[in-house]
């Protein structure tokens, strides 16, 4: 496999040589799923949990080449008709090898839905596109589901951002699947997603159709030290280094968040400037935000005013422990407590700011140091 020319990858899984640490997590997620449990996986956005889930399947493929791993991402859906094809597409004809026979045996299956069957010209993988008429999509599930049910084969399904299916204006759908799912003997799944609370509602709640029916898993920050280290390993092929001290500055502004780290680590290893100087940080920091400006301008012309004073406020303390202290709010001569309140309560719903361990942060870092610049 050709070695990358920049190892910081800033999207996609492209191999277990540039995937950081996750050791403990990779174990976990296997050993669940051998012994045949169901895994709700739970961070934040931008934290690495999809190239966790396709560093797992990798290790299965790996060591395990009669489990089938599947990866299904429905966060660009909007109703159930739109997941279903996402689902067909990353399942159906992938079971068996893409011959013939095994493409006869997807249209004879799903013939009431008039299949129509793709073909990767590099690779020759298969991509089934199903035609789902108007109040079919629940039934089409149901076949999808007993495909890989008949199908004999181990299978692993991965659904990414899975608290979208609330947003759909189909009804009953976390019923639906639940009912449909807990009889597969040789299917078992990874409901991942970024929303906390709300993974935690349909999961842990008593009157939720998927209460305890999976094991928990909370996805936190890598381990500084061996992040850092990771990190060396491939600045050394440039006979360089990033010091403990400036790799904690930088990980701790970035709240420990991959993505933002491996942005910046990303840049730097461009750069190829020796030594790695905080100058060299702030200023590949600065240049990472100066492209992002029309999208930021974008985010602070649509918060209210009350909101936009909010956030300003705690991009400039990085971290807020208690926004409705006196203090904080007679600080940065913020309104009312009741009116900090409500503005945290549009911020956090519309996930510009999370609650982590330690307080209340801008959930996107070069967003923050953006808001920090305009005052």
């Amino acid at each position: 496999m050709k070695t990358l020319n920049n190892p910081f990858v800033t999207y996609g899984y492209k191999g277990p040589e540039y995937f950081c640490d996750r050791e403990r997590e990779t174990k976990s997620i296997i050993t669940a799923l051998h012994n045949e449990r169901n895994i709700t996986l739970v961070a934040p956005r931008r934290m690495g949990k999809t190239g966790l889930i396709h560093h797992v399947f990798n290790q299965i493929e790996q060591t395990q080449p009669d489990v089938r791993c599947f990866y299904v991402d429905i966060f660009p859906t909007k109703n159930l008709q739109q997941m279903v094809q996402a689902m067909a597409r990353a399942i159906l004809g992938k079971l068996d090898s893409p011959s013939q026979t095994a493409m006869r045996k997807v249209t004879q299956f799903f013939g009431r839905f008039r299949p129509t069957v793709t073909y990767d010209e590099i690779t020759g993988t298969p991509t089934v596109s199903l035609d789902i008429a108007p109040n079919e999509e629940r039934n089409t599930l149901k076949q999808i589901f007993e495909y890989m049910h008949q199908s004999g084969a181990r299978c692993y399904v991965a659904i990414d951002e899975f608290q979208q299916i609330l947003q759909y204006s189909d009804t009953g759908i976390e019923a639906l699947i639940r009912s449909y799912i807990q009889f597969l003997h040789n299917v078992y799944f990874i409901f991942a997603g970024s929303q906390h609370h709300v993974l935690e509602q349909m999961f842990s709640s008593v009157n939720r159709p998927f209460f305890q029916s999976t094991q928990m898993m909370h996805l936190g920050p890598l381990d500084e030290a061996k992040y850092r280290k990771f990190a060396n390993e491939f600045f050394s092929e440039q006979d360089r280094e990033i010091s403990t001290k400036q790799f904690h500055q930088l990980y701790d502004t970035m709240h420990g968040v991959t993505w933002y780290v491996h942005a910046v680590l990303n840049r730097l290893y461009q750069v190829n400037e020796t030594p790695i100087t905080q100058k060299l940080i702030d200023q590949v920091i600065g240049e990472l935000v100066d492209e992002q400006t029309p999208v930021f301008q974008n985010y602070y012309n649509a918060m209210t005013m009350n909101q936009a004073a909010l956030a300003v406020a705690i991009a400039q303390e990085n971290v807020v422990e208690k926004p409705l202290a006196k203090d904080f709010i007679s600080r940065y001569k913020l309104s009312s407590p009741s009116s900090v309140q409500v503005a945290l309560e549009k911020l956090e719903d519309a996930q510009m700011v999370l609650h982590g361990e330690k307080g209340y942060y801008i959930y996107d870092h070069f967003f923050a140091q953006w808001l920090r610049n305009l005052s």
